[in-house]
């Protein structure tokens, strides 16, 4: 008889399952990994519906144990079981350990990404630091997406410059097509029921499932993405609307990130809608290089780098996260870009990624916000924030925080940017064009005092050394730093 096959909550797709259609599927709800952290009330939704949705599917096939540890359903199956590697440093250390006690008998490749960590590694070498244009066109070559023969279909690897449109002036919402939405059943029903039951020390509000928890359902999240708002999706990915919290996003990092739609899948959809003539070259090689680029670059380099990359912190940023940032409490926030990105992690654990790195990110470096206890928040409250995803992108991307071993220069700005790519400025009482008196904008502001403080690594990196060449211009500079470090509202 074959070894039973135990998945994690992150691994419930088919082309998991399906290649082991002779075993026992082994699926275990932990109430001591449910409790360890205060992860977001939508987020502790998704996984438990996926996980018992799978188990329904899957009949009389899967064991559903639910106990308060791992260990415990292992040795309550009673024979060793077939896992495959999980996806963080502490979960596959775990299983590494569990292998050499016998009550697990094989760990297998993860196999919910396009690309292995062994065909990695040989593209990798001995390099150190890492520019993700290389790796996003081996992917595309290697897995011949968006090619004409060795050409990049379109002429050009990069449309990024036709994807940073900002908002239409006036406009509340895109006029675009909503988002596909499942429809709840009984096992959302009873999943509610348990979590009230269970009292987690969870954050945010509880609210309808958003996001697609099934192979069936990311198949029709896709399909509906695809075909309505692909074509729209490109020229406007950076900008935000207060109105108007999905724009023409996927909103597939959830099924992505649970294991119920591979990567390949997705791009192949949109590669389709492009040769067809259903949607246009920018916005299909940008969802392309989102999927198929950033989301491998940072699955490959969160094993690269290793666990101790969580705690580099290069900008020794010390500051804890404020009690109204880690309580979600939106209301207590005063700037409207700041206040609209809270609110959104608080009603759907979900916000796109020009808030999580140009609003959140960028207000969480120039305070000085400590950059592991970042990356954990982000990890928590947000429902596709699973351990892989936020190293890199906190701690290396947002914060800098590792010297630039992901990225070049760090992503701060000052309230310009926002004032550009949202309709948030008009209505705030905050004027991203000052950056001295009670309306002085905190990112503009800020910004200045995150560069005077960071002035001589910036001065030596060539992207930034015009910030402090303008700063030393600043008439008022010393001002502006004495009002930021008695600021105490946002």
């Amino acid at each position: 008889m074959s070894a039973p096959l135990w998945l994690f909550a992150d691994q419930l797709g088919p082309h998991v399952h399906d290649a082991h259609h002779d075993r026992e599927v082994v699926l275990v709800e932990a109430g001591r990994v449910l409790r360890r952290r205060p992860f977001h009330r939508q987020k502790l939704h998704l996984v438990l519906s996926g996980m018992r949705h799978l188990a329904d599917e899957l009949g009389d096939r899967a064991t559903y144990l639910r106990t308060d540890t791992y260990r415990e359903a292992l040795e309550r199956i009673g024979r060793p079981v077939v896992v495959h590697e999980p996806t963080s440093h502490a979960a596959a250390a775990f299983v590494e350990r569990l292998h050499a006690e016998g009550l697990v008998e094989e760990i297998l490749p993860t196999p919910t990404f396009a690309l292995s960590r062994t065909a990695f590694d040989e593209w990798a070498g001995d390099r150190a630091t890492f520019r993700m244009e290389d790796f996003y066109r081996a992917q595309r070559r290697r897995f011949e997406v968006l090619m004409d023969g060795d050409e990049p279909a379109g002429g050009r690897w990069n449309f990024d410059a036709d994807n940073r449109e900002p908002p239409p002036r006036g406009a509340r919402r895109l006029d675009v097509p909503g988002p596909w939405q499942p429809t709840e059943d009984g096992i959302d029903e009873q999943v509610r029921a348990d979590l009230d039951a269970l009292d987690l020390p969870a954050v945010g509000a509880d609210g309808p499932r958003l996001f697609a928890v099934t192979a069936a359902e990311a198949h029709d999240a896709l399909a509906h993405f695809v075909e309505h708002r692909l074509p729209h999706f490109g020229p406007t990915e950076d900008a935000m609307l207060g109105g108007d919290w999905a724009m023409a996003h996927s909103l597939l990092s959830v099924p992505l990130n649970l294991g119920v739609l591979h990567p390949l899948d997705a791009v192949r959809a949109a590669e389709d809608a492009y040769r067809s003539g259903d949607a246009p070259i920018a916005s299909v090689e940008g969802f392309v290089r989102q999927v198929l680029g950033w989301r491998e670059y940072i699955w490959q380099l969160y094993w690269r780098f290793g666990p101790a990359y969580r705690e580099r912190n290069e900008l020794r940023a010390h500051a804890p996260l404020p009690d109204w940032w880690t309580s979600l409490d939106a209301d207590a926030v005063t700037a409207r870009c700041l206040s609209d990105a809270l609110a959104g992690v608080r009603d759907r654990g979900w916000t796109h990624h020009i808030q999580r790195l140009m609003v959140l990110g960028n207000h969480a470096l120039q305070r000085g916000y400590d950059p592991a206890a970042l990356s954990d928040w982000f990890r928590e409250a947000y429902v596709d924030g699973f351990e892989w995803v936020m190293p890199p992108n906190v701690i290396g991307m947002s914060q800098h925080a590792d010297g630039g071993m992901l990225a070049t220069k760090p992503y701060s700005s000052g309230g310009a940017y926002i004032r550009r790519m949202s309709d948030h400025c008009g209505s705030c009482e905050f004027d991203p064009r000052k950056r001295l008196g009670d309306d002085a904008c905190p990112f503009t502001a800020g910004y200045w005092s995150w560069v005077h403080r960071h002035r001589d690594l910036l001065a030596g990196n060539h992207r930034t050394a015009r910030a402090v060449a303008s700063m030393n211009r600043l008439s008022d500079l010393d001002a502006v730093l004495e009002q930021e470090s008695a600021r105490e509202t946002f």
